[in-house]
């Protein structure tokens, strides 16, 4: 079977047991602080596991994008050196919410793998929890009963904790679960050893392919199990092991989910995989097959998290994204000799394989073609800038050890990998101080663990079995009651504590807006909220501190000065989004907001800088909206299908429900849960900032409305009477400025034909303080020109020399500039070189620089180090 026939296969028999089939969630989470990415199939239901919201079907099917690459689940570095790890890979899931149990969940995954699948029982096995007394969790005696209607016992193994009991992270949902592994050896390996030995044993061909974690219990911060209100399902199955199984192969790689995309690697780069099946291939062709599975696998993360919203980026979520591509980029730099971009070529690839099923690839398949390819490039110059600089560190280095901290340096300041320092060292007969390398990387893991450790205390919950409603929409403050309570503690920010309300005017930060800020007041006392954020369907407001008595009655006051601010920056957004799609193209989408009280944000796609006459035709576009007064038409709860039919925008990367919240001004109609002026009018003013690139085809705006602008016009009106009182208040300020700008031209000119000629009545002195070294005709001094004089002058110098050597200084305003000129025969003749030589030079006056090897100039911070920078010169040609 095709892979893509695997898929609907298991979902129509899930379907026909009952199940809803969903779409995959996006590979990026937003809404869930304790994870970056969606690690497995549950993360998405989450919130109906911890009974925090209702699922639409207590049945429910799916495949699920996942992403291991960080935390508790991270598979990074296993990946490509083996053939079943992954970054990204489906996960195939069944769901019960508090429906079925095991007696259904045991015998459907055996039915679909062995009747559906026709899968050879001989080659299965099965795992059940043993159990573990510490935990007070027992053997699981149902599973095991229930797996003895299908196997026989000597093919169910008994799993430990580690192997058996599945838990997403430190805290939450959890429970045994039972496994179903395959063994996909050759008859001759399997008679010879038995595969009930190799489970869980690490084995390529013994991989497990179901998993039915039962989940029944929550784990809580201090580490103890509670029972869940409801019993749930959660099976997750690898499809890209399942398609391994089903095509009779012994690698993930093998599969049709991996070999177009390495064809097309083999096509670019003239170079050829050998399958799984080949045995004993040579080093080099190790080599090569670790680095074709590498950048096939890593293509798929990149490529799907930049389609769900995540660009590559220096923080966060964005910087393992880029990080994962970067691991792609150097494996085919060193071992693929790929010096060009490649690896945006496979996206098309990809997009004919997966559109059909994850159409989001299909969409922006533009776009992640054209981020991934901007991304190489400029991964590729950080290679070139780091091999230089490793040639300058070996330049450096006494003795043949390379230093570990100044390997960190490149790896950590430059991006430098250290797998490639490594073997660049080799090769030159240099070796690396691989303890100093760990060293300096484990005391900046600590730092940076340090800085983001932090600890939450279990939820206290004041009101059973109440789920909060938001009031935001209609009301900016209303009588509430706390229902729930927990404590966070980070060397960031400190101690906070979340406070859950029955219900709240508080808008929790979402779809780029942010979080209110306000009060919450009682008989007694006043509760400063300082943010508001949303994780698994409870909306959470921060305070530095807890209210004295929790049982009180508050008023929840959400500060309206902030509010109303932000709630006009949101709406001119989306007329701003209008406005780029009317005046660039329809192929403009929102890929980020952010909106505050100060001002907002839009990331949009776009491949070109947007002029100042477009700038300003969306600008105008917007205004023209506002003056129109048109008012706010909300739809609080309509079908998301009818919304779309109606041409309201949905944003990528977004999970959308069902029934969806629509914002209509005028002809602008979008998807939105945010906070909105009642009528454009309200907005006052629209003013654009900034316009610049933030990716590859992703252009940035920031703009600000109602007193922002105000306040920006009454600083420009500030600006300007100071600089009419400083050309003394003339009549026409743009005429007199225009004048100062000629005038200070000529003068520029008279400067440098001056400059010019004292360099040429200079040449006559220097040319008799030459002094001969070792046949070279040598001088170093400062001289009192501009750095460009001092070019000038070497040039002219040089112009009736063959073997001149010359490093002049300059201080021109206190900036210290060496320049180095080298006549090309002496560069040839004595293996010197301009460049090497500022950059020695430059360390006496703090700086550094380069050049051509006849001619360099290093700049610095330190004009006292020039005398010692010019007396070390001479050494160079004794």
């Amino acid at each position: 079977m095709k892979s893509q026939d695997i898929r609907k296969a298991y979902l129509q028999f899930f379907e026909s047991k009952g199940h809803l089939i969903v779409p995959s969630a996006p590979i990026v989470l937003k809404d869930d602080p304790t994870l970056m990415f969606n690690n497995s199939g549950m993360a998405q239901f989450k919130e109906y596991f911890l009974g925090n919201a209702t699922p639409k079907s207590n049945r429910i099917t799916d495949t699920q994008k996942c992403l291991r690459v960080s935390g508790k689940h991270n598979d990074l570095e296993d990946v490509g050196f083996d053939t079943y790890h992954h970054t990204m890979f489906e996960m195939l899931g069944n769901w019960s919410f508090g429906d079925y149990f095991k007696k259904e969940a045991i015998p459907w995954a055996w039915e679909f793998l062995t009747e559906v699948l026709k899968l050879d029982k001989d080659r299965l096995y099965v795992s059940v929890f043993e159990g573990n007394e510490a935990e007070n969790v027992p053997f699981d005696q149902e599973a095991f009963d229930i797996w003895k209607q299908f196997v026989s016992e000597d093919r169910i193994i008994l799993g430990n904790k580690k192997d058996n009991f599945w838990e997403m992270g430190d805290q939450g949902p959890c429970g045994p679960c039972s496994e179903i592994h395959i063994d996909l050896r050759t008859d001759a390996e399997r008679a010879e050893v038995s595969g009930f030995s190799l489970v869980n044993a690490d084995h390529p061909q013994v991989v497990e392919i179901w998993n039915n974690v039962f989940m029944e219990f929550n784990r809580k911060a201090d580490g103890s199990l509670e029972k869940l209100p409801a019993q749930h399902v959660d099976t997750g199955m690898g499809f890209e092991r399942l398609c391994m199984a089903m095509q009779n192969v012994t690698s993930n790689y093998d599969t049709d989910v991996f070999t177009p995309l390495i064809e097309k690697v083999e096509q670019i780069t003239g170079l050829k995989y050998t399958s799984n099946e080949v045995k004993n291939i040579s080093e080099e062709q190790n080599k090569t097959n670790i680095a074709i599975r590498v950048v096939v696998d890593h293509v798929r993360a990149v490529a799907f998290a930049i389609a769900d919203g995540q660009l590559p980026s220096n923080t966060g979520a964005g910087y393992v994204i880029r990080r994962i591509l970067r691991r792609a980029i150097r494996y085919g730099f060193t071992f693929l000799g790929t010096k060009e971009p490649f690896i945006n070529q496979l996206v098309a690839v990809l997009a004919d394989q997966m559109g059909e099923f994850f159409p989001e690839i299909k969409k922006q398949q533009a776009l992640v073609t054209n981020v991934i390819r901007e991304e190489e490039a400029s991964f590729l110059r950080t290679l070139d800038q780091g091999l230089q600089l490793l040639e300058n560190v070996m330049a450096e280095t006494k003795g043949t050890e390379v230093s570990g901290a100044k390997a960190f340096e490149l790896y950590d300041t430059f991006g430098f990998p250290i797998d490639l320092t490594a073997l660049i060292l080799r090769e030159r007969g240099f070796s690396l101080d691989e303890a100093g390398f760990e060293k300096a990387m484990q005391e900046q893991k600590s730092r940076s663990r340090a800085a983001s450790e932090v600890s939450t205390d279990d939820w206290q919950i004041l009101v059973d079995g109440n789920v909060e409603s938001f009031v935001g929409y209609d009301q900016v403050e209303n009588e509430v009651k706390i229902t729930r309570i927990r404590k966070v503690d980070s060397k960031k920010d400190g101690v906070l504590y979340q406070i859950v309300l029955d219900t709240t005017p508080f808008y929790p930060e979402g779809g780029g807006q942010v979080g209110d800020k306000g009060t919450l007041v009682s008989a007694n006392e006043t509760i400063e909220i300082i943010d508001t954020k949303k994780e698994n369907n409870l909306i959470l407001h921060f305070a530095k501190k807890l209210p004295e008595n929790l049982e009180a009655s508050f008023v929840a006051k959400v500060n309206t000065d902030l509010r109303t601010a932000t709630s006009k920056n949101h709406s001119a957004t989306h007329l701003m989004h209008q406005a780029l799609r009317a005046i660039l193209g329809t192929h403009v989408e929102q890929k980020g907001s952010l909106v505050n009280p100060k001002n907002l944000r839009f990331d949009f796609s776009h491949f070109s800088k947007v002029t100042d006459e477009e700038l300003q035709q969306v600008e105008d576009f917007v205004n023209a909206r506002i003056q129109e007064q048109l008012p706010l038409i909300e739809r609080r709860s309509i079908p998301i299908q009818q919304a779309l039919d109606e041409g309201a925008m949905a944003l990528f990367g977004e999970k959308y429900g069902d029934n969806v919240r629509a914002i209509k001004f005028g002809d602008s109609m979008e998807l939105c849960g945010g906070i909105h002026v009642n009528n454009t009018a309200d907005i006052w003013s629209f003013k654009i900032v900034s316009e610049g690139a933030v990716a590859a085809g992703i252009r940035r705006v920031e703009a600000i409305t109602g007193e922002g602008v105000r306040q920006f016009f009454a600083s420009q009106e500030e600006l300007l009477s100071e600089i009419k009182t400083a050309l003394k208040n003339p009549q026409d300020t743009v005429k007199a400025v225009v004048s100062l700008q000629d005038e200070n031209a000529k003068l520029k000119k008279q400067v440098e034909a001056l400059l010019k000629e004292k360099a040429k009545n200079m040449k006559a002195e220097l040319a008799n303080e030459l002094q001969e070294v070792n046949g070279v005709q040598f001088l170093a001094k400062q001289v009192d020109l501009n750095p460009e004089g001092a070019k000038d002058l070497a040039y002219e110098l040089g112009q009736n020399s063959t073997n001149l050597f010359l490093v002049l200084a300059t201080a021109e305003e206190g900036k210290p500039m060496l320049s180095c000129y080298i006549s090309k025969e002496l560069v040839a003749e004595k293996n010197l070189n301009a460049g090497q030589v500022v950059r020695e030079l430059g360390k006496f006056i703090q700086g550094g620089g380069g050049g051509q090897p006849f001619f360099a100039t290093a700049g610095g911070k330190n004009a006292a180090g020039i005398p010692e920078a010019l007396a070390k010169a001479i050494d160079y040609v004794k």
